[in-house]
């Protein structure tokens, strides 16, 4: 079965070498999961977590041959976002630029729109 690539979303190559080598610290596959939740200083926020393969609702972009899914729901909110990995003085985390965002909020983990 063909998987089918969502331009919905992009996946930086740095967020990409991140996710590589979590899952190849834990022997899992290269498959990052992107959900948003209601909560969060702003009203929602983004969740992060390594999956063992994509649901049959989930949009995939794929960047180095490491996947990023969004469950459709969660689509709705981060369409035409971008995940990257950030590492700096405020520290090491993965970041979404989100173009649906009204507002979020100094943690840079929550949104509202």
């Amino acid at each position: 079965m063909a998987t089918m690539l969502s331009p919905d979303i992009a996946l930086t190559p740095p967020a990409a070498a991140r996710v590589a080598a979590i899952a190849a610290k834990q022997g899992k596959p290269a498959i990052l999961r992107l959900s948003v939740e209601g909560g969060g200083c702003s009203g929602f926020q983004y969740k992060f977590g390594m999956a063992e393969a994509a649901e049959a609702d989930d949009s995939i972009t794929e960047t180095d041959g490491v996947r990023l899914v969004v469950d459709s729901i969660s689509l709705d909110l981060v369409r035409g976002a971008q995940v990257d990995f950030v590492d700096n003085l405020g520290g090491a985390h993965f970041a979404v630029t989100n173009p649906n965002a009204a507002s979020g909020c100094g943690c840079g983990t929550s949104f509202s729109v």
